[in-house]
């Protein structure tokens, strides 16, 4: 099954409301400016509503829910993912979020001593974390392949990453967006170069579902993870792991229970009771997703972003992480301050009490700041925040 984006699918469903008169249609808090879309995502009002729904559903019978209906259920929301990131339904799975994801191929890879684990130097925090203790158990390795934090080209994160291949390289996890720098990785070139050094690829797509047009086979890597609750609108919960067909015999959660030795999908399908109404809900986000615009919706919002970006870099003589062409909707800006992550977050609650919700982080030893863009941002959401930055009581330039 093909990827709904771009082509088939109605680039509005009703006119795009954007802007701040979108906010109604979320429950965020109007007094605060909201520019942190990228970690947490938002769930729209409607999707928070189909939650409530699915759950009260459970409720009144959850003997039955779980029983008879929810088996039916899962798989058709695992429909949706397929129908719009590509695939076949029988390749998604559901998960609580992508770092649950990752570690389910962690711990479903096996690993011998002195195998090589590989990510690079702009991986997210948790995964490093997770690989760390992934090799310690297993005493393997674990590579870090250095790429710029701020990038010039394509080809420059493809080849940094090609040169640390070795012949005991086992699993290559590379993000497709970056979470410290928002830098969009060329997934699909950096997986043809793994593929031809023999090395299995990981992607973590954590933040490209409703930010970026996916079509996940085309990509070619062996196990794609990503994020609903992101940029697709829905509820916090709903992660998604798509698994090459050769490797679905071996991959299995990290959390085993009745459906272990049913299969991939069913292993993932049941790991004990839990709440479901996040991945339940996952059909209504897609249906916000496209009310609000689907492919007409991303392309707003890179570029408010890139607008936005581009203009806090020059008012603060900050430095863009990469070229607008490798740039989602999220940016980030580099400051000339030098920063530990002590300071960042202190920056981060500076900021937060001047009303703006916003990403920061210490990334080769300077500040930096990562901006998002939704529906419900508008431009001059981004003057005023370069004014609070520039007014913090340290010298930024």
């Amino acid at each position: 099954m093909s990827s709904r984006f771009p082509s088939d699918v109605s680039p509005t469903v009703r006119t795009l409301k954007a802007g701040h008169a979108a906010l109604e249609d979320f429950a965020l808090a109007p007094e605060l400016t909201h520019l942190n879309h990228g970690s947490y995502g938002a769930v729209p009002n409607c999707v928070l509503a189909e939650q409530e729904r699915i759950r009260h559903e459970v409720e009144r019978n959850p003997t039955g829910f779980f029983s008879e209906l929810y088996p039916r259920r899962v798989r058709e929301a695992a429909a949706v993912a397929a129908g719009y990131f590509g695939g076949h339904v029988e390749d998604w799975v559901f998960c609580e979020n992508a770092t649950s994801a990752i570690n389910s191929v962690f711990a479903s890879l096996p690993l011998r001593a002195g195998d090589e684990l590989l990510t690079t130097s702009h991986a997210y925090g948790a995964v490093l974390r997770a690989m760390r203790l992934w090799r310690e158990r297993n005493r393997a390795t674990m590579r870090i392949a250095e790429v710029p934090a701020v990038v010039e080209s394509e080809s420059q994160v493809a080849e940094a990453i090609s040169r640390a291949l070795t012949d005991r390289t086992r699993l290559l996890v590379v993000d497709h967006i970056t979470s410290p720098t928002a830098t969009v990785f060329p997934v699909a070139e950096i997986v043809r170069r793994a593929h031809d050094a023999g090395v299995p690829v990981l992607v973590d797509g954590a933040h490209a579902p409703g930010q970026l047009a996916l079509n996940v086979p085309e990509i070619r890597a062996d196990w794609y993870t990503g994020n609903a609750h992101k940029w697709f609108f829905a509820p916090r919960g709903c992660g998604l792991l798509w698994t090459a067909p050769k490797w679905q015999a071996i991959t299995r959660p990290a959390v085993l229970s009745h459906g272990t030795d049913q299969g991939y999908t069913a292993a993932f399908d049941w790991i004990g009771t839990r709440d479901v109404s996040p991945w339940l809900s996952l059909p209504k986000a897609a249906e916000a997703f496209d009310s609000f615009g689907g492919p007409a919706l991303m392309a707003r919002n890179h570029e408010l972003s890139d607008a936005a970006a581009n203009r806090i870099a020059e008012r603060t003589n900050g430095a863009l992480t990469a070229p607008a062409s490798m740039r989602p909707a999220m940016a980030t800006v580099c400051l000339t301050q030098a920063a530990d992550l002590e300071e960042a977050i202190n920056v981060r609650r500076r900021l937060g009490e001047r009303g703006f919700v916003i990403a920061t982080n210490a990334f080769g030893g300077r500040l930096c700041v990562r901006i998002s863009a939704q529906i419900y941002n508008d431009p001059s959401d981004y003057d005023r925040f370069a004014d609070a930055l520039l007014n913090l009581d340290f010298p930024l330039q």
